[in-house]
């Protein structure tokens, strides 16, 4: 199979800046560009294919006719989901954030008709004394919790997590967060758009009125105790049932190439942080045979496939793609689906 190069889907919020545009080479016309959704399914906002014979497509669009034509693209661990899993952005904050949670699978079934929001965070910058809000200081009530956000003084419970260039946060669903100004950051996350609104520094929209709240269902999911950090991840950046997020760096002189596999298990996410290279990507269902010794239908259309890529850019290939070659000087964050952990 070819690889994909995707163009995200663009949205406007009041917080956010223009760094997208400026430095990672976003293509939209706006003032303001707070989030760019780079690899999606989400109808909110889907990705769409920027290149070759897919391009104008929606990434949900090939996706179904790829399945409707026997090819299993997003790989046998997403099996188990019912839509597609992940959802992947950049995030530019140049204002604070609103205060906010997110529920989890149960909660938002039964009250959104969607899935809930596991969520990790990779700063990729962050002015000097940027924050992120992030669980509590100490154990509250719901009682003070409620009255904490009528008084607005609920800041002053929250606890305040310094941040730098290359850390990583995992937020469970139930955690209470908000990304502070001054920091921009690649999220993967569950393949969801719900978000409750906890508080929101009394702003206004483009409407002129105060943006919703929803503290009701805050109350009902929000965790409030300190958030235990635990390890999600290593030796990958992050790993759960949802995703699996990789690192990969090349220094263009010591490591200047990465070699890898594509399996049939999962589809493969490349996220350019940093950088530039070239992509090389072999189909080794090319020439397979099946058990019977007939030969295997190809996966694609077979075949090398190379693209160029800088930062900013976003890369999907489809489960079955083959082994690929990376060369140049980049810093990626690779996703993929790892298969269903059984807990004892």
């Amino acid at each position: 199979m070819g690889i994909l190069k995707l163009n995200p889907a663009c949205k406007d919020y009041l917080w956010g800046g223009h760094r997208l545009v400026e430095e990672y080479g976003i293509k939209y016309n706006g003032d303001v560009l707070a989030e760019t959704w780079e690899l999606s399914c989400h109808p909110d906002g889907p990705s769409t294919i920027a290149s070759g014979p897919f391009a104008g497509k929606t990434l949900t669009k090939y996706i179904r006719e790829n399945q409707e034509n026997g090819r299993e693209v997003l790989g046998k661990n997403c099996r188990r989901f019912s839509d597609f899993p992940v959802l992947i952005k950049f995030i530019d904050a140049k204002k604070n954030l609103s205060i906010q949670v997110h529920p989890d699978n149960s909660y938002a079934l039964k009250n959104e008709n969607q899935y809930g929001k596991t969520e990790m965070w990779y700063v990729m910058d962050a002015e000097p004394g940027a924050f992120l809000y992030y669980g509590f200081e100490r154990e509250v009530s719901k009682e003070e919790l409620q009255q904490r956000i009528e008084d607005d003084t609920l800041t002053e419970v929250l606890h305040a997590e310094p941040v730098k260039k290359g850390d990583v946060l995992f937020i469970e669903p139930g955690t209470i967060h908000a990304i502070g100004q001054g920091i921009l950051l690649a999220e993967i996350q569950q393949n969801s758009n719900v978000t409750y609104r906890v508080y929101d520094y009394g702003r206004v929209g483009k409407d002129g009125k105060k943006r919703e709240l929803h503290i009701d269902k805050a109350l009902d999911v929000t965790r409030r105790t300190p958030v235990e950090k635990k390890d999600h991840g290593y030796p990958h950046v992050a790993d759960c049932d949802y995703f699996t997020v990789d690192s990969l760096v090349l220094n263009g002189t010591t490591i200047r190439s990465l070699h890898g596999c594509v399996t049939e298990d999962s589809f493969v996410s490349l996220l350019v942080l940093e950088g530039e290279g070239s992509i090389v990507c072999k189909d080794d269902n090319k020439n397979t045979t099946a058990d019977n010794g007939k030969k295997k239908a190809p996966t694609g259309d077979g075949g090398e496939k190379r693209m160029d890529f800088q930062k900013g850019d976003s890369l999907f290939l489809p489960a079955g793609s083959g082994r690929f070659k990376i060369k140049g000087s980049c810093h990626i964050l690779m996703t993929t689906i790892r298969g269903q952990v059984n807990k004892q």
